[in-house]
This record gives C-alpha cells, structure tokens and sequence, in this order.
C-alpha cells in the first residue's frame, strides 16, 4: 500500500468502502454481520430503512459502507466521473473460487482507480479452498501480500464470523495509509448514493457528502434537480442538523428525484440553483439522445421504471450490455414510481416495451395496457428481468432473412432446351446443388439469369442432392438459355430470429 502525501487545511475523514464480487459469494452476508454486530443499536431496533448507505463503528473508527444493487450500480457512478468509494472490498467465496461477476468487479475496481482488499468468504465450508482462489486471482493480476504483492486479504466467515474483525481492521488500516482528509468548512459537495419517490415524502435522496458540512436549509443542486433541504437524516432515520465528510444522509426537499451518481453541491439561492440545473439540463440533454445507429440496426424503444435511482442506474447498465450489433436500446423515459397509464400512452405512442424494476402496476393500468396493445415485462430479481427482457424484445423483432450461398456447378453438356425448361449436365466444384433450390447463371463474370433446379439425376438415378466433385444431370426451370462452360451458383433464403 503506497501511502499518499497529506492535505493541507483538512481533517482526517472516515474510509468509504464498497463491497462487490460474484452473486452468492455473500457481500449481502458480509454487510449483514456488520450491520448487525457494529452498528449502534438505537430504541428504533437498529436501522429501519435502506438509503443506500450506512456507517458502522470497529475499534472507536467509523467506516462509511456504500450499499450498492451491484456492479452496474457502481459502474454507473464511475461513468459519470464520481469518485463513491475510497476502498473497494472484492468478496471471493472460498469454496467456489473466481468466477465471471468476480473478473467483472476486478476491472470495474481497476479502472475507478481506488485500492482493494481481498476477503475470501465461507471458509467454514468443508470444501473450501483459500490457497486455490489466491492463485486464481493471479491470472488476474491481482497479487496478495503474502505472494510479495501489495493487496492485502482476509480469510472469513460471515455466517460464524471468523476473521471479520480482522477484515474491518484492515479496512481501518488501509485508510490510515491512505491518509484520507477532507474539509468540514464551507458549503457541501459530493455524490447521490440513492434516490426514490416517496408517497408520503415526494422525492428523497441519499446524498454522500465529500466536502464541507451539509445543514438543514441549504439549497442543493445536482445535474437534474435542485430544491431546499427540509429534513436531514443519517442510516437509522434519526434527524440530524448536519453531516459532515463520508457521511450519508437522507434529505427531503428536492423538487425531483435525481439520478444515482450525480454530484451536488450547495449553493447560496434557489434563482442560482434552478439557473445551474437549467443549464446542465441543456447540455446533458442534448448529449443523451445521440445514438449511434448504424445502417440494418433495430432500433427497441424502453420505458423503464423502478423503485429507486440506484436500481434505475442498474438495469439501465445491464441492458446496454445485452445490445449487439444488431439491436440498440433507446430509452424514451426513465423513472421511479409505479407504471401508470401515462407510461403505458408513451409506449404506445412510440411503440415502446414498458419494463418495470420492483415497481407495481394496477389492473386498471394492466387492462389499458392490453386495451393499447403495449408490452411489458416486470420482475423483482436484476437477472429475472434482464432475461425476461431479452425473452420479451426477441419475439417482438421481426425475423431477418439472409441468402446462404450452397454451392457452383461448371456446365459441362446441354442435352434438352424448351422454352422455359432445360436439361443440363455438369460438375459440382463447390458445396452441394440440391431439388429446389435456386441458381444464378454466371457467364463470364456476369449474371445472365437465374432459375429453380427441378429435378437433379446421377446416371438415370434421380437423387435428393450432388456434392463437390461428382458429375450429375439436373431439370432447371427459367427463362434464360444456359451454355456449356456456365457457372450455376446455387443459393438459399434462411429466415433467421434477431437474438439479443
């Protein structure tokens, strides 16, 4: 671990930490056990809601955890430039062993430039095998301290919790060394961890702040709203006047609910807080409707809604993963809250699928949307969805049909010509000729015409098809009038479904 020089005019601040890895390699357990093992139990029973975010208590220092729905989440943060995390904690089941969404996780960590530790989880399993996942991680460059690297790693178990002291320790000790500081004076800045509409609140959102001190009052504007906080909160909804750097803090006040990843500052009015959005509106914009659609590419239209920004951000970066050359996904409207009939026109009008993230719909909605003809999948669980997506946007694309060359006769005889009919007789140079299926006739590097095998004989012997290098007679339908020395270049039509 290098160590990194010292800030001027800043006080030392608390780590924030992400955790990421493979599905059911237990980052969801991890965070579990911390929660419930170094988190301050309050008369509410601890926390009573999820804001993305929370903060947790080992040997007197506090560490910020990032609770993210995934990898997508946090790529979508690092897109947008915004530096979440200060420590990435890349969970490797040890019974297991490095698996796809692991390497996934390995490049996101990589290219958002910031250090990682490596925990290697369920060592309690019988077959678990901590040596074999270390020398996995090395085809990924990833070289642990005890092979002379400079990554640490913690062998744990978050169901018995072995080794997760150990792990927060060195979650503690890495940010030592990495000497992380910050101002606490003067207005806030930093992230959005997470974002939702609430019923009774309206627009809520989880806000990390960087630098500066957050108070209840202060005017906030992000790329896509602003607003005037009216409520400030910490992880177990207990009110706060302010919140200092790597503190999360829910706020009520926004005008709109704004997209994860995006970065706040406060500002000193509310005319030069709307001036700002305005502006960043115009300019981003303007940036997200270039698509880059190429000649033959088809085009799907999606209204997508969820229950939160934060999983909004993630499906949005799942299925921008899932478009090919072929197919692109435009997003018509992106938004939090239930889909209401007003989703449902919009689909309609464009000939949009309307796709639903933990996100309810009425049967009034339900029946107008059959009423309208509009298609929509809605599932609770990321990768349900993406399937269903996948499912749902391949039966609506229309097949492609491709001509497949199957192969060349060279003309060697002509023994019969009617007017519309010949009987020929040749040589198969390339691929097969069979019953049925069309030939253009090439003559010296030209198409003097075309027809339909009828009929195709090997010695008298009427056969189903002729392959490379044998001789055979054949019934060609057509108006064209073959001689000898003619190329025939047999082809065929597949009808081909578009697949994402």
């Amino acid at each position: 671990m290098k160590k990194k020089k010292s800030q001027s005019n800043a006080q030392e601040r608390s780590p924030v930490v992400v955790i990421m890895g493979h599905v059911d390699h237990g980052k969801t357990s991890i965070l579990d056990y911390v929660r419930k093992s170094k988190v301050a139990e309050q008369e509410s029973g601890g926390i009573t809601q999820h804001i993305g975010a929370y903060q947790a208590e080992h040997k007197g220092k506090i560490i910020t955890f990032i609770d993210t729905p995934g990898h997508e989440a946090f790529y979508a943060m690092r897109s947008r430039g915004a530096k979440v995390a200060d420590i990435a904690v890349l969970v490797v089941a040890a019974d297991d062993g490095v698996m796809p969404q692991t390497k996934e996780a390995i490049k996101h960590i990589k290219k958002a430039g910031i250090p990682m530790i490596v925990v290697i989880n369920k060592i309690d399993k019988q077959n678990a095998d901590p040596m074999r996942v270390k020398n996995q991680l090395l085809e990924d460059e990833i070289v642990l301290e005890e092979f002379k690297g400079d990554v640490p790693s913690n062998d744990v178990s978050a169901t018995t919790g072995q080794g997760m002291d150990d792990m927060l320790d060195t979650i503690n000790l890495m940010a030592e060394v990495e000497e992380l500081k910050a101002d606490p004076e003067g207005p806030a800045q930093g992230l959005i961890v997470e974002a939702e509409l609430n019923d009774r609140r309206g627009a809520i959102a989880t806000l990390l702040v960087k630098e500066g001190t957050l108070r209840v009052g202060d005017i906030v504007a992000t790329s896509s709203t602003f607003g005037k906080i009216k409520i400030l909160e910490n992880f177990m909804g207990e009110p706060l006047e302010s919140a200092g750097p790597s503190t999360p803090a829910l706020v009520v006040g926004l005008a709109d609910v704004p997209q994860v990843g995006e970065k706040f500052v406060v500002l000193g009015t509310l005319e030069e807080a709307e001036i700002r959005v305005a502006e960043k509106k115009k300019k981003f914009g303007k940036e997200r409707e270039v698509l880059d659609v190429h000649e033959g590419m088809r085009v799907v239209n999606i209204v997508l809604k969820a229950d939160v920004a934060g999983s909004l951000e993630a499906i949005h970066e799942v299925l921008r993963g899932i478009q090919n050359e072929e197919v692109a996904f435009r997003m018509l409207e992106e938004s939090v809250g239930d889909i209401a009939e007003s989703d449902i026109k919009l689909a309609a009008t464009a000939n949009a699928v309307v796709v639903g993230f933990r996100t309810k719909m009425s049967q009034q909605s339900v029946n107008f949307a059959q009423q309208m003809k509009v298609d929509f999948v809605m599932r609770d669980v990321i990768y349900e969805l993406v399937e269903a997506v996948r499912a749902k946007v391949t039966e609506l694309l229309s097949s492609k049909i491709e001509e497949v060359e199957i192969g060349e006769m060279k003309i060697l005889a002509i023994f019969r010509t009617e007017k519309s009919r010949m009987i020929v007789g040749g040589k198969v140079t390339e691929g097969e000729i069979k019953k049925g299926v069309k030939v253009r006739v090439h003559r010296n590097d030209e198409i003097v015409g075309e027809g339909r095998v009828i009929q195709v004989k090997i010695q008298d012997k009427i056969v189903g098809r002729v392959e490379k290098g044998k001789e055979c007679g054949i019934l060609l339908d057509g108006h064209v009038k073959i001689l000898i020395g003619d190329i025939l270049k047999a082809y065929e039509k597949v009808e081909t479904k578009i697949q994402l």
